[in-house]
């Protein structure tokens, strides 16, 4: 039961001052907002306008035990009590919980479509910089969080919030150390293609890909000059895929090779075992453009392999996409660090709660549609959260 399991994870929410939960929890602040937010509802005021409506808060007391609706201002004050790394805890504790029986469903499906080998799960680490907090006085620099999603399920699994972009380096190493990701395949962008980075990967008993950009120029030569060199590609392996739609083709290649005794880069690497490129090409009405993308791995991979990884990767942005447009997260004007963390943490957990029931029902509506639907109809929410 996804909803029995989220509110046992909420039981060790703590607060960053002393509180008796006296009128409202912070738990049942929480909650409210989680809803809210299923309801596709933009902001705080929002939801808390949303709440107070007479036949959800009959809803809400019938359904969640949720008594009393705080006002709008003391809602705001108990998300600020909400300590983000014990709220962080509970998003984690909860989405490890569903991982198991989501990944077994998962195995299931890639059998029943015949698939000769099975994936390891991708672990899709990428940084947003919520930009409203860039223009606030209380922030040297715009709050920037970095995320943690397990790419085939579109989950977020945890993160790590930083005073800038510049600190994402060490944040990213220190938030593989939280993660129990061991056989996973974690990738990160080529801000992330650090020496370090790669040895907490594989401290962590999981295996990285690693995209390499101008700061890692070298290398990013040297596996150029390599797929360049056309008696060489010729014995990477190597597939092609092409999509249509959106009034574009797009056409993806890959090539890996395990050929990397010649030390990429001149630098060591730990556990190298594969190099590997990207190419797409976009045609349009207006023109072609093409795009190549270097990597760097742990493991022996296929072109396929490395196709499948990479483009999971790209669902990290995905979300960070999400998050503005159904949560206005960029214009958020809430001045509490606290809150723009909480806020941002409890808006993953909806994308997550949806994203979970659409896999499992199968069902053809967009995101925002059964929100949509959520925000008319209150006991909307129950099957979303496999509530009975």
């Amino acid at each position: 039961m996804r909803w029995e399991e989220l509110e046992d994870a909420l039981e060790v929410l703590q607060s960053e001052r002393e509180y008796d939960g006296y009128f409202c929890s912070i738990k049942d602040a929480v909650i409210i907002v989680i809803l809210g937010s299923l309801c596709d509802l933009k902001s705080v005021k929002k939801i808390h306008a949303w709440a107070t409506s007479e036949h959800v808060k009959v809803f809400l007391e019938k359904e969640f035990g949720i008594k009393r609706i705080p006002c709008y201002w003391w809602l705001l004050s108990l998300l600020a009590m909400v300590s983000p790394e014990s709220l962080n805890r509970c998003m984690k504790n909860w989405v490890s919980s569903l991982v198991p029986h989501l990944a077994e469903k998962l195995e299931a499906e890639e059998e029943e479509q015949n698939k000769k080998k099975k994936k390891s799960l991708t672990i899709a680490i990428d940084g947003k910089e919520i930009r409203s907090t860039g223009k606030m006085k209380k922030y040297d620099s715009p709050l920037h969080i970095v995320s943690a999603q397990i790419g085939e399920l579109g989950l977020t699994l945890a993160q790590e919030t930083v005073q800038s972009k510049s600190n994402e380096i060490p944040a990213v190493q220190e938030l593989i150390k939280t993660l129990e990701i061991e056989g996973c395949m974690v990738v990160a962008d080529a801000l992330n293609c650090q020496i370090q980075t790669a040895q907490a990967i594989i401290d962590a008993k999981a295996d990285y890909l690693l995209s390499a950009k101008g700061n890692q120029k070298e290398l990013m030569n040297d596996i150029a000059a390599y797929v360049q060199d056309e008696k060489l590609r010729s014995t990477m392996d190597s597939v092609t895929q092409t999509e249509k739609g959106h009034g574009r083709i797009e056409t993806r290649s890959a090539y890996t090779t395990d050929d990397v005794e010649w030390q990429p880069g001149g630098r060591v690497w730990p556990a190298v075992k594969c190099i590997g490129v990207v190419h797409t090409r976009f045609e349009t009405d207006k023109g072609v453009t093409e795009q190549w993308h270097y990597y760097i791995s742990s493991k022996v991979l296929s072109a396929e392999e490395l196709l499948h990884h990479a483009r999971t990767e790209w669902s990290v942005e995905s979300m960070h996409w999400l998050l503005d447009v159904h949560f206005d997260e960029d214009k958020c004007r809430i001045q509490s660090k606290n809150i723009q963390q909480n806020l941002n943490m409890l808006h993953k957990v909806a994308l997550n709660i949806v994203r979970i029931y659409k896999r499992e029902t199968q069902s053809k509506l967009a995101l925002n549609g059964i929100m949509f639907r959520a925000l008319m109809n209150p006991h909307d929410l129950l099957p979303l959260l496999d509530k009975n």
